[in-house]
């Protein structure tokens, strides 16, 4: 049975499958959002304190093996993803929700709309790719293997082409911050975080939702990063074609578009909240 854990200070759900970790702000049309590869809302500043905050019930939690939410031994799937979503919307009493799916959230959020469309009302996805022939974001368990300079130089390159090794040499200062960022350890010393981690990488080699997409009949806005060498431009428009309903806009911007200039929530908040198609 589906419970509200109303007794710890932090929020939790404990549905059938996961403990999970979430958080609530604002009021209005229910809106759940998917985070990204290596989400954990203790990082700061998160998705609760965009404008999407101020305009809906915003709904955000940390996804199966990552941050405080469960990290079991097994069961990282695409779909187990998506049903986490659903158990977490029922459990909160929500019947339905628009949805935002961002980069690896945005793989789940495909597969949510696939599976869970009766809870669906419209659709986002920023960063992301179908998989299958229409094209896979890169392969970031690759570089798992490679050493800590190397391995951030590498993500540095995919997260905006238009940087090079010249560029990170002549900026320390951005480099630094970078790393601080993607020091996970420094938020969570749970002992499972490791088989969380790669779970989810594992779960994401395997995404591919192209020959499915036209099953998805709600409308979808797809918002990329003309310099995203993760989820590319390519990929993104192979994504926009095949969706019955997707527009799709591109920013100037790398894979992190969305964080570095604020229109695109104020834009996607428009979408959601607009009779007709995306703005």
């Amino acid at each position: 049975m589906q419970a509200i854990n109303q007794l710890n200070i932090m929020p939790f759900v404990s549905t059938q499958n996961l403990n999970i970790y979430y958080e609530q702000a604002g009021d209005g049309v229910p809106l759940l959002v998917f985070g990204g590869t290596g989400g954990d809302l203790r990082r700061k500043p998160s998705i609760m304190d965009t404008v999407l905050a101020r305009r809906f019930q915003l709904t955000c939690h940390d996804q199966r093996g990552l941050g405080q939410s469960e990290k079991p031994a097994d069961g990282y799937t695409m779909q187990a993803y998506a049903d986490d979503g659903a158990n977490l919307l029922e459990a909160l009493g929500i019947e339905r929700a628009h949805v935002l799916g961002l980069s690896f959230g945005g793989m789940v959020a495909q597969h949510f709309a696939l599976t869970h469309s009766a809870r669906l009302s419209k659709l986002a996805l920023f960063c992301t790719a179908p998989g299958g022939a229409g094209g896979a974001s890169y392969p970031l368990h690759e570089l798992l293997d490679l050493d800590e300079e190397t391995g951030l130089r590498t993500r540095l390159k995919l997260y905006d082409t238009r940087l090079d090794d010249a560029w990170i040499d002549a900026n320390p200062e951005f480099v630094e911050m970078a790393r601080a960022a993607s020091n996970r350890a420094a938020f969570d010393d749970d002992p499972h975080r490791e088989r969380g981690a790669i779970g989810q990488f594992h779960a994401r080699a395997g995404h591919d939702c192209w020959a499915a997409l036209g099953d998805i009949t709600a409308p979808v806005w797809l918002a990329g990063g003309a310099f995203d060498g993760i989820a590319t431009p390519q990929t993104m428009q192979n994504m926009a074609t095949r969706l019955p309903h997707g527009q799709l806009t591109f920013y100037q911007g790398g894979h992190l578009f969305m964080t570095e200039d604020a229109q695109p929530f104020k834009d996607v908040a428009d979408f959601f909240s607009s009779e007709g198609k995306a703005p």
